[in-house]
């Protein structure tokens, strides 16, 4: 299944070159409500809630799988917001959203397979629309509603949104670890930024005392 994505908001923190140089310690962070994934996990989160008060009469499967929706998106909002100061925490709480979707998906393919019920196809016409949606702008679980009227309609539906989910986290994962890898966590440039300051300081003492110098020897001379 593909699913194109916009570049933008694949990660939180943005790459070093797109940030200005002589930034501050610890670069812009947040913004997760622009990530396509956190979206996405967001309708995901209220289409499991609506689904599970319709069709799932377990109580203890009612909180698994809410729980595990809950997980998916909160964890996108939370890794963002710490990812100023901990790339490391970052990447491991976007892992544990996505094993949380994973459950999820399991959960519904779970509800189907139990029930007799059909799993849409990867192209069936129900998927591929479903899957178009996804470029609407302003989107919320009502979006889906033509296709979310039966069990097995929503079932299917939550499954093509968490498989979209499931791709952009992958993507985020690799952009984050490509990124780690580049440019370090926040110890290394913290490191990094120490490291300037003392050169700075003492580039300014020589500076001071050559400065110092210069005169005295000028007015020797004189």
């Amino acid at each position: 299944m593909t699913y194109k994505t916009n570049r933008t908001y694949r990660t939180c923190t943005p790459p070093r070159r797109a940030r200005r140089e002589g930034a501050g310690l610890i670069p812009p962070h947040g913004g997760y409500r622009k990530l396509k994934s956190y979206q996405t996990t967001e309708i995901i989160y209220d289409g499991t809630v609506e689904f599970c008060k319709q069709w799932v009469k377990s109580w203890k499967l009612r909180e698994q799988m809410e729980g595990a929706a809950r997980s998916g998106k909160q964890n996108i909002a939370e890794g963002c917001q710490i990812s100023g100061t901990s790339k490391k925490t970052e990447l491991k709480l976007i892992g544990v959203a996505r094993g949380s979707l994973e459950e999820l998906l399991q959960d519904y393919e779970d509800f189907l397979r139990q029930r007799n019920l059909r799993l849409w196809a990867k192209d069936s016409a129900q998927a591929r629309a479903v899957r178009e949606l996804a470029y609407e702008t302003n989107r919320t679980y009502g979006t889906y509603e033509t296709y979310t009227g039966s069990a097995e309609g929503a079932a299917n539906t939550l499954i093509c949104l968490i498989h979209q989910a499931n791709y952009l986290l992958d993507q985020q994962l690799r952009a984050l670890e490509k990124q780690f890898l580049e440019e370090g966590g926040f110890t290394e440039r913290l490191y990094r930024k120490r490291v300037a300051r003392r050169e700075k300081k003492g580039y300014d003492k020589t500076n001071k005392n050559l400065s110092l110098r210069s005169r005295t020897l000028h007015l020797s001379i004189a």
